[in-house]
């Protein structure tokens, strides 16, 4: 993966397969862009949105999932709230492991595992061919994977053009594509997303 771009991942041959058994009909966008022709604001939005000291760990920030662990077991202990949300605490090159190899099951073999994975990554990719594989391949929508086919699903533009605002609000998109993709213009994304763009400036790509 240092010099050949991943054809796909875990999680999109899983999501593939989902939707071609399914009621629909097929509906995948994907398109591979290179590291220099993705917008710099959507790369700021996205290292601000989903791990801000991406350009300084060395592939995991413990204490980012010991803060997780304790939200969850304090969600975990309230009576009468059904079943809580789950914190991750990843990082973009955890996300990635994830995504790459291993897929969404949850337990703490495959939590080592991943944690195995994001250091060798880390070793072996480097920061900027980790973003770029992440910005190629995370998921955006229903069968809306990387940023160029975001970029086009929810702005008819391309991932080279995007400014400050447009890339915010696809960042705000990413805890929850799916549930987002539904309202992309909600006054909650449009609120998170104004906010972010003005800050983006401070945020260190590689």
């Amino acid at each position: 993966m240092r010099v050949v771009d991943p054809a796909s991942t875990t999680v999109q041959r899983s999501e593939a397969w989902r939707l071609a058994t399914g009621p629909r009909e097929l509906a995948w966008r994907q398109s591979w862009t290179p590291y220099e022709q993705v917008s710099i604001h959507l790369k700021r939005a996205v290292v601000a949105a989903e791990d801000a000291g991406f350009t300084e760990h060395s592939g995991v920030e413990w204490d980012a999932l010991e803060q997780a662990w304790e939200r969850n077991q304090r969600a975990e202990a309230k009576p009468g709230r059904g079943t809580p949300k789950v914190v991750g605490g990843s990082t973009i090159t955890q996300q990635l492991a994830k995504n790459l190899f291993l897929g969404g099951e949850r337990s703490f073999l495959r939590k080592g595992q991943e944690l195995a994975l994001a250091y060798a990554m880390e070793a072996l990719l480097g920061k900027r061919r980790i973003l770029e594989i992440y910005l190629n391949s995370v998921e955006w929508g229903e069968g809306v994977f990387g940023a160029e086919a975001a970029t086009r699903r929810y702005f008819r533009t391309g991932a080279a053009s995007l400014g400050p605002q447009q890339a915010a609000q696809l960042a705000v998109m990413l805890p929850a594509p799916k549930r987002f993709e539904k309202r992309p213009g909600s006054p909650y994304v449009m609120g998170r997303a104004a906010t972010m763009s003005a800050r983006l400036g401070a945020v260190e790509v590689p």
